[in-house]
């Protein structure tokens, strides 16, 4: 894997690269990101972010701890990160090239609704056992 992999929006105004912390994405079924992503949400952990036309981005503060960062062009959402930046997260579709990336964890597992299922034995976690890795 390269130490960092270029990517960008939609509409292009926003390019970025970052380096992915493994080959792993995890999924994350909580109501948050399902309504903000428009389904599943996907996400790689990046040790380093560096994006071009910041300006570009708006910030959404979901949470105490945490906000979503997308394209006010085009609407792309293109981050997730910690208010004080110690955990970053990429969408992986957002990559040039995302096929490098295979699931390994579906997050929130008791929040995901029962219309759809990945094939493979990811690891499962609750929103409890998730956030648990954390305190």
């Amino acid at each position: 894997m390269p130490t960092t992999i270029p990517g960008q929006c939609l509409c292009g105004r926003i390019t970025f690269s970052a380096e992915p912390a493994s080959h792993k994405m995890d999924a994350c079924h909580c109501l948050q990101c399902r309504k903000w992503s428009g389904g599943v949400l996907f996400a790689v952990v990046c040790s380093s972010l560096q994006i071009n036309n910041e300006s570009e981005l708006t910030a959404y503060q979901s949470s105490d701890w945490g906000e979503r960062l997308f394209c006010r062009h085009c609407g792309s959402n293109l981050f997730w990160r910690m208010l004080d930046h110690s955990i970053v997260a990429v969408m992986p579709q957002a990559f040039d090239d995302p096929s490098q990336f295979k699931l390994a964890a579906e997050v929130f597992i008791d929040e995901k609704p029962g219309n759809y299922s990945f094939a493979g034995n990811s690891k499962k976690l609750t929103g409890e056992e998730f956030m648990g890795l954390y305190d």
